[in-house]
């Protein structure tokens, strides 16, 4: 049977997660992606975004032309120590959860999905227990190796549970691993599409010397004082053996600037140093030849979909430290370098030395990460959706 004769013609789904990019562009992509193999098989989509007021989902949804809907969540703010997460502004908003939940209720009941389709985020849970109560289908999506704990309350109420890594599988549950399928996280499809030459027009990157390898620095969109300053020590031995593009955070351009303008005329062409990368992100990863970066689940989903050595040095403060543990299985299958702990720009060279300096060493790297990646992984959990809504 092919995707096309298992689309239905018109299909209702109420989407729940965000707060950050992490869950809110994968729910957007596998939308995207569903509203168009809909739309191939003559169907429709009829989609409602339930989230928060202040998280990123409510400026994308209705950019996007999303209907959009709030309802009131907590959220938890955990600690190592268990008598930390018993704080009054904890124990405030576990109070909220009922009400969310009430709030959930109505929204699911009045729009009658064929499914819930919820992504994470403390958000999520009202949503996914309405979906409960109200019996329609609930298909969860985990970026990151580990369950997040939005996830975990959820896990034994879903359909299905699409996971990002086969990693995964043995870290569910056994309750509820038959549930479980390995999607892999949806990468947007302009991310694949890049060229190289474009980004040195789009850039102006004419001082580059083409044949040295080229490294991509970014610490997010707002950059990471921490990246900047390990890269910012070590970039004059890293630019005799690379070119660099740096995206820095538009908060750190003027102190990274003043250190790049002492940098030797030989070296200083290749250095293209920017606030943020926009539209030229793709044609920017079609380039570089291996990333700095932090190790956050839609970064590592990107990577490993274009086939990019990395080094990571992860957020310190993720939830449940799950950048370190993303980092960490890629590098338990030879796909990247961990920095963990304290890093140093001694560090960061040591790590980036013989990627630079061994094309072989590179490319065998570039091929365990792609063999990590699924570019494909939007259609997959689309897949699961479908079959969730057809029992």
């Amino acid at each position: 049977m092919t995707r096309a004769s298992r689309s239905p013609r018109n299909f209702r789904l109420i989407v729940t997660g965000g707060g950050t990019g992490g869950h809110t562009y994968p729910a957007l992509t596998a939308i995207r992606t569903l509203q168009g193999r809909l739309a191939a098989d003559g169907g429709t989509l009829d989609v409602l975004w339930i989230g928060t007021a202040e998280g990123l989902e409510a400026r994308v949804a209705p950019a996007e032309g999303i209907a959009f809907a709030t309802v009131a969540t907590g959220k938890v703010r955990r600690s190592s120590n268990p008598l930390k997460m018993v704080s009054p502004a904890n124990v405030r908003d576990m109070a909220r959860v009922p009400l969310g939940v009430a709030q959930a209720r109505k929204i699911v009941a009045d729009f009658r999905p064929d499914v819930v389709f919820a992504t994470g985020g403390y958000v999520a849970v009202p949503a996914g227990l309405a979906a409960r109560l109200c019996r329609r289908p609930l298909v969860l999506h985990e970026q990151t190796v580990r369950l997040g704990l939005a996830n975990r309350k959820l896990a034994s109420s879903a359909t299905r549970i699409a996971v990002s890594s086969e990693s995964s599988l043995p870290l569910l549950p056994e309750s509820v691993r038959a549930a479980a399928v390995v999607t892999g996280n949806p990468v947007r499809p302009e991310v694949l599409s890049g060229h190289p030459d474009k980004a040195v027009e789009a850039l102006g990157l004419h001082g580059f010397d083409r044949r040295l390898p080229t490294v991509y620095v970014t610490g997010g969109a707002q950059g990471s004082q921490q990246i900047n300053t390990v890269v910012r020590d070590a970039l004059p031995w890293l630019l005799q053996r690379a070119n660099v593009i740096h995206q820095c955070g538009p908060t750190h351009v003027d102190g990274l600037s003043r250190h790049a303008a002492a940098l030797p005329a030989e070296l200083s062409g290749r250095y293209y140093l920017a606030g943020f990368v926009s539209s030229e992100l793709p044609d920017v990863l079609a380039l570089a030849d291996v990333v700095v970066s932090r190790s956050g689940a839609g970064t590592l989903a990107e990577l490993t979909a274009l086939g990019k050595p990395a080094v990571f040095i992860p957020l310190a403060t993720s939830a449940g430290n799950e950048q370190a543990h993303n980092a960490r299985h890629l590098e338990d299958a030879g796909a990247a370098i961990a920095l963990l702990g304290e890093v140093t720009a001694q560090g960061l060279t040591a790590a980036l030395d013989p990627l630079l300096t061994d094309p072989v060493r590179r490319m065998a790297m570039a091929e365990r990460a792609r063999g990590q990646g699924r570019p494909d992984a939007a259609d997959r959990l689309v897949d699961v959706i479908l079959s969730a809504a057809s029992g």
